[in-house]
């Protein structure tokens, strides 16, 4: 794999950002199509939230000034973009972005790209109840397996803060599952 530094000259200049690109959305894009997808839940809306990461990147990769990793900077977009598409949504369908998380995970069942059991299923449905932080941060420390740090570099918020916030989660999540 290419050295991070390097694929950030690569596509900051104009000669080879076209294969830099190629190389940056074929080493990260599943693994930020799974972290746009604990957001959106469906399948096509993540596809859509996920070109509109990759554009946003691209046209804005000049902005990145390397004070954090590369994928911490893109998980922000990544994450904004989400949340963005989830707000747009909630808007045109007069809900809260919450409601619609919640809709969507009740419909996993039915999602023919949903290729998990029942325990999964119920997991889902148990993370769409927590508030919008508090899932982000659970989703990012439990699915894409990121440390504190750098979720802290992704959000912005202290690690303090995020240890409580995933522990609370984690408590939500039990308590929701025990209720079944």
């Amino acid at each position: 794999m290419i050295a991070e530094e390097t694929l950030v000259a690569q596509l900051k200049n104009k000669e080879s950002q076209a294969r830099a690109f190629e190389v940056l959305v074929n080493t990260y894009k599943e693994r930020l199509y799974w972290h746009i997808r604990r957001i959106v839940m469906d399948h096509d809306d993540t596809d859509d939230v996920l070109q509109n990461t990759f554009i946003k990147v691209y046209r804005n990769i000049e902005g990145f000034k390397g004070e954090s990793k590369l994928y911490s900077w893109l998980y922000r977009i990544a994450t904004n973009e989400a949340l963005s598409f989830l707000k747009t949504k909630a808007r045109k369908l007069g809900q809260s972005s919450e409601a619609i998380q919640e809709a969507m995970a009740n419909q996993l069942e039915s999602d023919v790209y949903f290729e998990g059991d029942e325990i999964q299923l119920k997991l889902q449905q148990a993370i769409a109840t927590l508030p919008e932080k508090q899932k982000l941060i659970f989703n990012m420390k439990y699915f894409d397996e990121l440390k504190y740090e750098e979720i802290s570099k992704i959000l912005e918020t202290s690690v303090g803060g995020l240890k409580a916030s995933y522990h609370l989660a984690v408590k939500k999540i039990k308590s929701h599952l025990n209720e079944d």
